[in-house]
């Protein structure tokens, strides 16, 4: 990451995934307006979610049904853990709300299919428990405008990683994994950016699943490791007619969960052993990776920049290999990986705040750029306001 000599302003990016582990918070100092900008990360940490509400999280978005005070609670809770997140962050730097611009905050994905989609947050309770101004919502202007809502991160990805000489691919691995690439020295109307599949979703919920007592995820790919992928079973999922789709395209994961599941009870493996099971979810991920990469981007991709959670999965990485001439994680570039995305949103709040479209419409389908995202004022911006209005 770069920062111009400009002056520059501070904005809280703050990002939880579709694996549902917490919230992310990166502190970013932003100087420029627009594709302009450039940033340079002060401090991020992590707030995990408590272990009920994650399983709150989880029921909803594998059955679709929920209560609605229940629902209610859960936009109090998730925001109360977002704010404490920021809240600590401010603790951790010494930095007040007085300072910072806003918070760029994407909220909790529960459901996902263009042209609908929910990110849940109160953005109300946010602003009111950290002091600041809100910037959320982020995929519905999107969508208004006929896009998939997603992926948004490619704007923020065209800012940090672009190269006048060498093409990029940027893949971010979370619950799904999502592509944007960048040939060298071109114009972000002409990146191509999209879902190719599952990541993480599959094994997360294996774990979840069959072993209820565990952590919740396979460390460090090590059970899937030890394990053999169901060829017919990879086969069967890749065959579904959403992986042959021309982006741009989106998912969600209970979708990509419900097609796992299916296939396992077509094909009579659903008895297999665990390790089994996480290994053909980890080829499953990297062989819709490979696939989406031979039929949708031009030309050889010079340096591969992985980010996500993913890359802690060392089965699934390793399946990676050889897709470009040269691998990295974008902690090489400066951009820690678990970090990216809570820094991507806090580049699309300061766009909205500019009045500044940041959703690609060669990513999302959109018929045009728009400005993204709502904002909610803050306490401390009200407070300035009545002060500079008071006689």
């Amino acid at each position: 990451m770069y920062i111009s000599p400009m002056p520059t302003r501070l904005l809280i990016g703050a990002m939880s995934g579709t694996s549902a582990d917490g919230v992310d918070v990166a502190l970013v100092e932003i100087a420029g307006h627009g594709l302009s900008m450039g940033c340079a990360l002060r401090q991020h940490l992590q707030r995990p979610y408590p272990q009920e509400l994650r399983k709150q999280i989880f029921a909803v978005r594998d059955t679709g049904e929920v209560a609605l005070p229940a629902l209610g609670r859960l936009a109090r809770d998730i925001s109360e853990v977002y704010a404490e997140a920021v809240n600590a962050l401010f603790f951790a730097t010494g930095v007040s709300p007085a300072d910072i611009q806003a918070v760029a905050a994407h909220g909790q994905t529960l459901f996902h299919a263009p042209p609908d989609t929910i990110q849940w947050l109160d953005p109300s309770l946010l602003a009111a428990q950290t002091r600041c101004r809100v910037v959320s919502d982020f995929r519905r202007a999107d969508c208004a405008a006929g896009g998939q809502g997603a992926p948004l991160v490619p704007f923020a990805d065209y800012i940090l990683f672009r190269d006048p000489n060498h093409s990029r691919a940027l893949l971010n691995l979370g619950g799904i994994a999502n592509l944007t690439f960048l040939g060298a020295g071109e114009e972000i109307d002409r990146l191509i950016a999209f879902d190719t599949g599952p990541a993480n979703c599959i094994s997360d919920h294996l774990m979840r699943t069959r072993d209820p007592g565990g952590p919740g995820f396979d460390s460090a790919g090590k059970l899937a490791a030890a394990g053999k992928p169901i060829e017919r079973v990879v086969e069967r999922v890749l065959e579904d007619a959403w992986f042959t789709r021309k982006p741009p395209k989106s998912t969600d994961s209970p979708g990509m969960i419900r097609l796992f599941e299916h296939t396992l009870k077509e094909t009579g493996a659903g008895g297999a052993v665990l390790s089994d099971l996480l290994a053909t979810g980890c080829a499953i991920a990297a062989r819709a990776i490979r696939d989406a990469i031979t039929r949708w981007v031009p030309g050889n991709i010079d340096e591969l920049i992985v980010s996500g959670g993913g890359t802690g999965n060392k089965t699934l990485m390793q399946l990676l290999d050889g897709i470009a001439a040269r691998a990295m994680t974008s902690d090489t570039l400066g951009v820690p990986s678990n970090a990216k995305e809570a820094i991507a949103f806090a580049l699309l709040g300061a766009a909205t705040l500019d009045g500044i479209p940041a959703n690609v419409p060669a990513a999302t389908g959109a018929r045009s750029a728009v400005v993204l995202g709502s904002i909610t004022p803050g306490l401390v911006a009200i407070h300035l306001r009545e002060t500079q209005e008071t006689p």
